[in-house]
Order: structure tokens, then C-alpha cells, then sequence
């Protein structure tokens, strides 16, 4: 509810009457007021201000022109205040945009003045929820570059709707001298119905609008309000279907000059929604401005909407009905459910029929009475589609309206139907609920193809890091007396399960001090276990003691500072009951020492580093401003290869799925197509540039309700946000290449249109320069063992969230689209990398050859060149390195001319893909442990211990090249060494009475002498090197 009451300051008594008026509405509705909280712990490490080696600090804030100030904590360079504030947010539409500062000044005594310490920033995007905020330590930014300033402060900043949760200060009275409002004599007061902080808002639109933000309206992580979408006009879809019959024009790309020509990119210009697409730019044929979903082609739909029926006519003996309505279009025919005996049944059913596959003039609606033998026919209403409006969003919903029933004979009788029939397009809000009734087919049950065909928005769960500290146990009980126990702690969540390492226990006390980490998601449900085990002989153990906690009570943090341990009492080991433990806590003995956090500093990896969707951090308030926005525009399928065999025929019931961020999405099932059209557009928000799109074509396999079959996968493609350029549309057919056991195949071909729009460019800019991850990745590092497991449990928790949801997200589908196995053996990858090497030191080799040809005369007119050349960067070494870097930026503008004018997509030359060894194939599809029998296995070993024996020489080889080295001054060879210390001795004689200059200048003309002056047996120098000693003759 809004509420809106104009001031008159012509009279005070008007005014007061409508002071009053407000606060009576404001009591009756009820309407929670939102706060923002700001919880100002301590800071630490401040400069010291007052010429003594100390300061005064105290805290100002500042929030939508209002300010609080904290006490002054005298002579304290890490003070400690722990004063919590609430600021009133005055239009939480807005919270987005708004800004919390937070200043730290030094109070000088006698006059009374304030001195500059540091101050925190931070945007209200950063805001969460009070469930999901942890104490930050900020690091102190300066005013100006002039600023000195040092330290950080901690401060835990939510939003709430409820004071009263925190135990805090009372609010300090509001200093409005300097960050006053004034309000002008029209201003108005508004009264807004605010959301429950307690969770995230949400947009609230269906969750399957696959059209979920306008291209020029980034989403916030926190908007509390709801932007309207918009859609083209009528004449733009006039146009489009006029349209449709041109041709397209395409180019080719093939990636690279060994790309093979089939498995090539092809550029098209399709016609969209806002226009053409001619060189990544929309050209429409007028000057109106483009819609928001102009990156798809305008899909026209009948659509029809059976909301209820009343008194309608008894059809059995007994004076039941058993009603359920049938709509018709030509041949296509939808069928609602039926509602056991009642005349006034209540559907609200929403029916979708292509207009394209429409050659009728009449839409039938009958109502029938469902029976055992043969339905009954109740009545019938004819609609002439010539006469049906056309809807444009953001129009209004159309109101339904209410049809009398005639019979077969066309006159009326008794009932009445209650429809809303339009024309719409795939933009519609009643698209994603709807059924189409044009998809189904007589060998799918429209239920079941209702139920998974349907295009859906799936977030994965918010992953957080655990972290356990097990430091020590004390006072140990264990059953046998004649010996030490051998007792290690194990620690599971759900089923991850990690261990100690194993310690005897002479004093009944035991010390690990050891660091395990798992993976648990919001919201926090499970519990972590540790128990303690006694390894009482091989493969017997015995438990001694378990211990329960609540992740929900689990501290949290977003840095690295000291989470304080704690002390728990172990529970009976005979008892698993979880809750029953955490009621009547029985006493035990035994006690288990422990630091437990919620690391909210990393980011969770559920994909590679290489070709990650999302760098952000777990805690939302380390979370900056996005840079940008994402829009992709899933247009068609095209020549895609049968997957089933349906009716005789082979057929292929395909969807896309695409995923970026958090967020994944599922266009709806066009089923029995080998040319699948989905014109469906999503958005996403981006914040960092270095991430990459992931979208998949799929086989869905759930049509005739068997819940063993696996969606097949089609295709993948991955897009790098980094390769696109900014406000272009990227429109291309892109090859779908799966690489099978009998080798690479292309599947078919996606047809994306895909802009990426820049916010700020500014900022994008600014992004190359920060770390790629998170802080804590650097402070605290993980090993590379450890987030290779920590990203297995991660894609295993997101798959068994997202196959819950309805439709599934299968388990196959998230493990293909995240490359779960992609840290699994094969020689084809080995092969690739290897070869990926090569081609990175090609312009290494390709320099070596060239100044080879120079030393040898091939060209002497380059070689004298060379030689001038050489001698001016030597006289003048000042010039060597702008030489170098205008050398660079001469080669960077000479390549802008060839850059490529597409996005890279799968390369199979690249992948080492279209020469595989079929038995190298086999191998890589081999599951993990080998399924093959004892004899390909041993093949395979024995193989694989070839190669690996030449990588074991180069190694050694490398090995002994160092040992030379070192053995220059180790006397292991003395008169090797003898030589080498007289020549040191009088290289330093001569290069102290030689100008370097000349040093350098003989040394380049003795490399590059004519080849007269050369032999062709080894240098001196290389055949002294050769001759030092290794230490490969003491290897056994």
C-alpha cells in the first residue's frame, strides 16, 4: 500500500492533522520500517595523531544524510567500541544506490578539533541480510593522495526490519547540522509495505520468464522493487513476420587454418526483434528505439486461457459431472484435467498454440463430462481467430471474459465458460506456465511433457568453505587398560569424511593441531560430526566419543582473523541420535578442543580457474558493483543428429542449458525436431570480465517417464566475456563437437546471439588489476590436492540441489556443463598441452632461427643492418628498452588490422582431438577404477610407462645440466674448478680496465663473425661445461 499526503505550510493546523493522519495509517497497516544496522567493533593498527605516540579515535558514519558517532576511546591506537546503530533507510528502492560511510578521526583535547585517520567506503550492494552478515576488518582508505593513513576497522553492516535482535546501544541522538534534508513545499510522505530482511528479495516476476532484465537495467543483489519489462510493439512483429522469408547471410570462420571447414563458425545476420543484425550492430528500418529482447526472432502464439466454468448441466443418471475442457485448433487439441462431480469446476489452465502451424480459422473450446465408456458432450464455444486482440506487454493481463455454451446444433443452453483468448508472443508472462499444445505427440503423456519440458531459472546453492581446527583432546576413555590408545579424529559432513593423522595417547591427552576443510550450503541444515576412533588392530576401530554441531551456529567470517577456539564435551558413542543429543547433553569426560568457522573469504570453485563463470567471494558484503551486463539470445538448432528412435524414426527432443554465475537456465523442450527454434533471452549480471558462459544442447530423456535414462549431451560451447566487445551483437552458428569413443563428431549447430554492455568502462578497466581470486586465496593459500577435492564436493552438492528442483537439473547435466572429470588421465590431453607448450615458445624458436641466419650470412645486407643496429643500442643504452616497448606496440597496431571479428569456439586441431588413437579414446572413456579387462589394462600400463620413462630423461637431463653448474665452484672436479677460478680471476682484471661498452661490442661481433671464422666442433667454453661432473654416477 502507498499512501500519499501533500503538506500545506499555509496552515500549521492542517499540518499537524497531517502528521497525525500518518502516524495513524502507519500503525493500522502495520508496515515494517527497514533499517540499516552498523556494528563498529574495533579497529586496529591506527597512525598515531597526537605527536606522543598515541590518538584519541572515534568513529563518524554517515548514511542517507544521517550521522552517528561512536565514543572517543582515549590514547588507544586499537580501540575497541562494540556500538551498534541503526539508520532509517527512506526509500528501500533505492538502497541499492545509497552509501555507508564510515570516518575515523582523532579528538585533540583543549581545541576542541578533529584530525583525519582513515575511511571506509562501502556500496549499498554490499548490504545483506543480518543472517548473512560477519564482523569485516576494513582496510583505511585516504581522503586524498596526500593522506597518511594506517590501520583497519571492523565494522558489521546488515539490513533488518527488527532492532530489537540486537543487543545494542541505545540509538544516539540524529546530527542533521551538516547532512540535513530539506524537503520542498510539494514534497510528499510515502508509506511503503517493506520486505522481511530475514531473506533476500527476490525480482518478482514467474521464476521460468526466461526474459528476466531489461539491457539497459543491470540487476542489483538487492533490489527492493521490481522494474517492469518491457516488450516490442505490434508492428515490430508485423515486420518480423514479413521478414522471416529472407534469406541470411553468412560467413565462415574456421578459427585457425588447420581448423577443419565442417567443424567452422559461421556468421549470420539474422532479423531480430529490434532489427537485423549487419556487422554487430541492430539497423532497424525506422528510428524507434530497440526493445529489451532484441537479441531474439518474435515467436507468435494463440494463446488461451481457461480460467472456470459455472452451472453447468448434470450428463449422468445420478445428477453428477465429471467436467474437463478440450481446446482446438485445427488438428492440435489440449486437454485440461477433470474435477469429479461438480458444475462449477476451476481450472485456470493456460494453452499456447504456434501461429505459424495454424491453418484454422475457428478456435473450438468443448466441455465434457468425463466417463468410463465414452465422455459426454456439455457445450461447446466457437471463437473466430480473425477476431482475437493482439497483447503487448507491458500491457495489463487480458480480463477473461464469459462465454454461453451452445450444443452441436449452435444453439445456446445452460452453463457458462469463463476464457481469455489472445495473441502473444514468447515474451509473454503466460509463456513459461503454458502449455503447448503443438509440441505434444501421441507417444508422450501430455502430463509428463507438461511437467519437463517447460523452460525454468535454477540458482545454485551459496557455497561456503569449513574449516576445522582439531587442536587437542583431554582425559581420554577407552576400553582396554594394558595399552595406549591409537586414536585419530574424523570429521564429516553429509559425506565428506576427512581424518587425522593417527597419535598414542600415553597421558590419556592427545595433540593434532591439524587444518581440514569441507564444503556445506546455504541454508545449513546438516550438522558437522567429528568423531573420535581408537584403531584398535587393522581395520578395526573403535569410537570413543562423537561431537554434533549445528552448522547454522557455526561463526563466520569473511578474513582471516582469529575465530577463538572452544572446548566441547563428547556425547555417547552409542547413540546417533543427533537432536536427542543436542536436547539432554550428557556429561562425558572427555573433551575435544576446536577452531570452527565459516570461511566466507574464498570463493567456492565448482568449476576450473581456467574457465570459471564467477570469481566472487561467499560472503555477499566483499561483493563489488557489477561491471556490466550479459544478454544471450538462444535462437535455433540446426542438423542435429537423431538421439532416439520414436514411431519407427529417428528423433531428438532437444533443450539448452546455460550457465553463468550462479545462475542456470533451461530453455523448454522443443520435442520430435531435428530444427529446434527456442527464441528465448536471458541476462546475467557481470563482475568480472575473465569469466566464461557455458551453454549445452541436451537430448531430454525423461519424456516417457523412466527415471534410469540420462539426458544425452548434444554439444557444449564456452564463450570467454573477456573475447567480446563491448555493445557488439555476436550473432554466429556455433559446431556442436562431442568427442565419442570412435571419435570427434559434430552433433549440430546453436544458433547464440550474445551482447555484452559495459557499465562502466572505467571500471571494467580497473578490474585488470585486481587479483583474479578472492584475498584469502593469497593469504591463506590452499594446495592444489585440496581444491581439487573441495571442487568435487562442491559439484556434488550443486548437483543434488539442482536435480531436486522441478524439472530436475540432472545429475549428468551439471557434472558436463562444470568439466567435472576434467582432472582425470589422457593421453589425448597430455597430447594437446604438450603441443599447446610448443606453440607458445614458436615465436621463441622462430627469433632463434632468424638471428641463426643472421650469424651465418645468409642475407648480408640483413646481417650489416644488424650489426648497425647492434652498435647504436650499445652506445646508446638508453634507447634498448623504448625500443622494445615501441617494437611492441608497433606489432599490437599491426595485429589490430587481423584481429578476429568472432568469438573462439571449440577447436579440435587445438584438442588434439581429430588424430587421436582410437585406443587412446577408449581409454579416456574408461571409467575410474578400469572396467577393461587384465590385457588392455597391462597394454595401456605398459604404455604409459614408456612415455613416462622419456619424460624421466628429460628431467634427468635438466637435473644434470644444474649439477654442472654447481660443480663449477665445488671442487668435486678440482682441476675443473682450478681452471674456472683463474679465469674468474682474470675476467675480473679485464672487464675492470675494459669499458663495457667494448666488452659488449666484441662479444656481439664474435657471435656474429662470418661463417669462415666458424668450426664446426664444439666451443671451448661448451665442451669445458660438458666435461663437469654430475652427480648421475652416484644414482643407484
Amino acid at each position: 500500500m502507498v499512501v500519499f499526503l501533500k503538506r500545506n505550510n499555509r496552515s500549521s493546523d492542517r499540518k499537524v492533522d497531517n502528521i497525525a493522519i500518518e502516524a495513524v495509517i502507519r500503525c493500522a497497516i502495520k508496515t515494517p520500517q527497514l533499517f540499516l544496522g552498523v556494528e563498529v567493533q574495533g579497529a586496529h593498527g591506527l597512525l598515531a595523531k597526537d605527536g606522543q605516540g598515541s590518538a584519541s579515535p572515534y568513529v563518524e558514519l554517515h548514511f542517507d544524510h544521517q550521522k552517528f558517532t561512536t565514543t572517543v576511546k582515549e590514547k588507544d591506537l586499537d580501540p575497541y567500541w562494540n556500538e551498534t546503530f541503526y539508520f532509517n533507510i527512506s526509500d528501500p528502492n533505492n538502497l541499492s544506490n545509497l552509501t555507508l560511510d564510515a570516518y575515523v578521526y582523532n579528538r585533540t583535547k583543549g581545541i576542541n578539533s578533529k584530525s583525519f585517520m582513515g575511511k571506509v567506503h562501502i556500496n549499498g550492494t554490499s548490504f545483506v541480510p543480518y543472517s548473512d552478515a560477519v564482523v569485516f576488518h576494513y582496510p583505511l582508505e585516504k581522503k586524498s593522495i596526500f593522506s597518511r593513513v594506517k590501520g583497519e576497522l571492523g565494522l558489521k553492516v546488515f539490513v533488518t526490519d527488527n532492532p530489537s535482535i540486537m543487543a545494542s546501544n541505545p540509538l544516539p541522538q540524529m546530527d542533521t547540522s551538516s547532512h540535513g534534508r530539506k524537503e520542498s513545499k510539494d514534497s510528499r510522505n510515502t508509506f511503503h509495505h517493506l520486505p522481511n530482511s530475514n531473506f533476500v528479495p527476490q525480482p518478482q516476476f514467474p521464476v521460468q520468464q526466461p526474459y528476466v532484465a531489461a539491457m539497459n537495467q543491470p540487476q542489483q543483489p538487492y533490489v527492493y522493487g521490481v522494474e517492469e519489462m518491457r516488450n516490442q510493439n505490434v508492428n515490430q512483429m508485423q515486420m518480423q513476420s514479413q521478414l522471416q522469408g529472407q534469406p541470411k547471410v553468412v560467413r565462415m570462420y574456421s578459427g585457425s587454418s588447420s581448423q577443419p571447414t565442417e567443424f567452422a563458425l559461421k556468421e549470420t545476420s539474422p532479423f531480430l526483434g529490434g532489427g537485423q543484425v549487419i556487422g554487430g550492430r541492430v539497423v532497424t528500418r525506422d528510428n524507434r528505439r530497440a526493445s529489451t529482447y532484441d537479441l531474439v526472432e518474435p515467436m507468435q502464439f494463440l494463446f488461451v486461457r481457461v480460467v472456470k466454468a459455472q452451472d453447468l448441466p448434470s450428463m449422468d443418471v445420478t445428477g453428477s459431472l465429471d467436467p474437463y475442457v478440450e481446446v482446438r485448433v485445427g488438428n492440435y487439441k489440449g486437454i485440461t484435467q477433470h474435477f469429479s462431480k461438480t458444475s462449477s469446476p476451476e481450472w485456470n489452465t493456460v494453452f499456447a498454440f504456434s501461429r505459424e502451424r495454424m491453418q484454422a480459422t475457428v478456435l473450438d473450446v468443448v466441455v465434457k463430462d468425463k466417463d468410463v465408456v465414452k465422455d459426454d458432450f456439455v457445450g461447446v464455444v466457437h471463437v473466430n481467430l480473425h477476431d482475437i486482440p493482439t497483447r503487448v506487454p507491458p500491457d495489463s493481463p487480458l480480463a477473461p471474459e464469459w462465454y454461453r455454451l451452445e450444443d452441436k446444433k449452435g444453439e445456446k443452453k445452460k452453463g457458462e465458460l469463463m476464457l481469455a483468448v489472445w495473441i502473444g508472443t514468447q515474451a509473454d508472462e503466460a509463456f513459461p506456465d503454458a502449455f503447448l499444445v503443438d509440441q505434444a505427440t501421441s507417444s508422450v503423456d501430455s502430463a509428463v511433457s507438461s511437467m519437463y519440458t517447460r523452460s525454468k531459472v535454477y540458482h545454485s546453492p551459496r557455497l561456503w568453505y569449513v574449516r576445522v581446527n582439531v587442536i587437542e583432546v583431554q582425559d581420554l576413555v577407552w576400553g582396554e587398560k594394558t595399552r595406549f590408545p591409537d586414536v585419530y579424529v574424523k570429521v564429516q559432513i553429509n559425506n565428506q569424511v576427512l581424518k587425522t593423522r593417527s597419535v598414542q595417547a600415553r597421558n590419556a591427552n592427545a595433540l593434532w593441531n591439524e587444518d581440514m576443510m569441507l564444503v556445506a550450503a546455504e541454508p545449513f541444515e546438516d550438522h558437522l560430526i567429528l568423531t573420535i576412533e581408537d584403531r584398535v588392530g587393522p581395520n578395526k576401530e573403535e569410537i570413543l566419543g562423537k561431537v554434533f554441531i549445528p552448522l547454522n551456529r557455526v561463526e563466520r567470517r569473511a578474513d582471516d582473523r582469529i575465530i577463538h577456539s572452544r572446548w566441547f564435551n563428547l556425547q555417547d558413542p552409542s547413540d546417533n541420535d543427533v537432536d536427542e543429543k543436542m536436547k539432554k547433553k550428557d556429561k562425558f569426560a572427555t573433551k575435544l578442543h576446536l577452531r570452527v568457522c565459516l570461511d566466507g573469504g574464498y570463493h567456492v570453485l565448482d568449476e576450473s580457474t581456467q574457465y570459471s563463470s564467477d570469481l566472487r567471494p561467499t560472503a555477499k558484503q566483499l561483493w563489488k558493483p557489477s561491471i556490466g551486463i550479459l544478454e544471450l539470445g538462444i535462437l535455433n538448432a540446426g542438423a542435429l543428429h537423431p538421439m532416439k528412435t520414436r514411431d519407427g524414426r529417428g528423433t531428438t527432443d532437444a533443450y539448452c542449458v546455460a550457465k553463468y554465475g550462479h545462475k542456470w537456465v533451461r530453455t523448454r523442450t522443443v520435442i520430435d525436431s531435428l530444427t529446434p527454434k527456442f527464441n528465448e533471452q536471458y541476462t546475467w549480471e557481470v563482475y568480472d570480465p575473465s569469466t566464461v558462459l557455458t551453454v549445452g544442447v541436451f537430448d531430454n530423456s525423461q519424456l516417457q517417464n523412466d527415471s534410469n535414462s540420462k539426458d544425452v549431451r548434444i554439444g557444449k560451447i564456452r564463450i570467454r566475456i573477456s573475447t567480446l566487445e563491448t555493445g557488439r551483437v555476436y550473432t554466429h552458428s556455433y559446431p556442436l563437437l562431442v568427442l565419442h569413443p570412435s571419435g570427434v563428431k559434430k552433433m549440430g549447430e546453436l544458433h547464440l546471439a550474445i551482447r555484452f554492455s559495459s557499465t562502466s568502462m572505467l571500471n571494467m578497466m580497473y578490474m585488470y588489476s585486481k587479483p583474479l581470486l578472492p584475498k584469502m586465496h593469497y593469504v591463506r593459500p590452499l594446495t592444489v590436492v585440496q581444491l581439487e577435492m573441495l571442487r568435487h564436493q562442491a559439484v556434488q552438492i550443486v548437483a543434488m540441489r539442482l536435480s531436486r528442483a522441478e524439472p530436475p537439473l540432472r545429475r549428468e547435466i551439471v557434472e558436463f556443463m562444470t568439466d567435472a572429470n576434467s582432472h582425470l588421465w589422457s593421453m589425448r590431453r597430455s597430447k594437446a598441452n604438450f603441443f599447446r607448450l610448443m606453440s607458445v615458445f614458436n615465436g621463441v624458436f622462430a627469433v632463434s632461427k632468424w638471428f641463426g641466419e643472421v650469424c651465418m650470412w645468409k642475407t648480408p645486407v640483413t646481417t650489416v643492418l644488424v650489426h648497425v643496429l647492434f652498435v647504436m643500442l650499445v652506445s646508446f643504452p638508453e634507447l634498448i628498452l623504448p625500443t622494445v616497448f615501441l617494437y611492441m606496440f608497433l606489432i599490437g597496431l599491426w595485429n589490430y588490422w587481423f584481429r578476429a571479428q568472432y568469438p573462439p569456439h571449440m577447436n579440435t586441431r587445438l584438442s588434439y582431438a581429430d588424430g587421436v588413437n582410437p585406443d587412446e579414446l577408449d581409454e579416456e572413456f574408461d571409467t575410474f577404477p578400469t572396467s577393461r579387462n587384465p590385457d588392455i589394462v597391462r597394454h595401456r600400463y605398459d604404455r604409459l610407462r614408456s612415455v613416462a620413462g622419456r619424460i624421466q630423461s628429460v628431467v634427468g637431463d635438466i637435473a644434470s645440466q644444474g649439477e654442472r653448474l654447481q660443480g663449477l665452484l665445488s671442487w668435486r672436479d678440482p682441476r675443473a674448478t682450478l681452471i674456472f677460478m683463474v679465469f674468474c680471476l682474470v675476467a675480473a682484471f679485464v672487464l675492470y680496465a675494459t669499458p663495457f661498452q667494448v666488452l659488449v661490442i666484441l662479444s656481439g661481433f664474435y657471435v656474429m663473425r662470418h661463417p669462415r671464422f666458424r668450426h664446426r666442433l664444439p666451443s671451448a667454453v661448451l665442451s669445458f661445461f660438458r666435461r663437469l661432473p654430475a652427480r648421475t654416477d652416484s644414482m643407484l
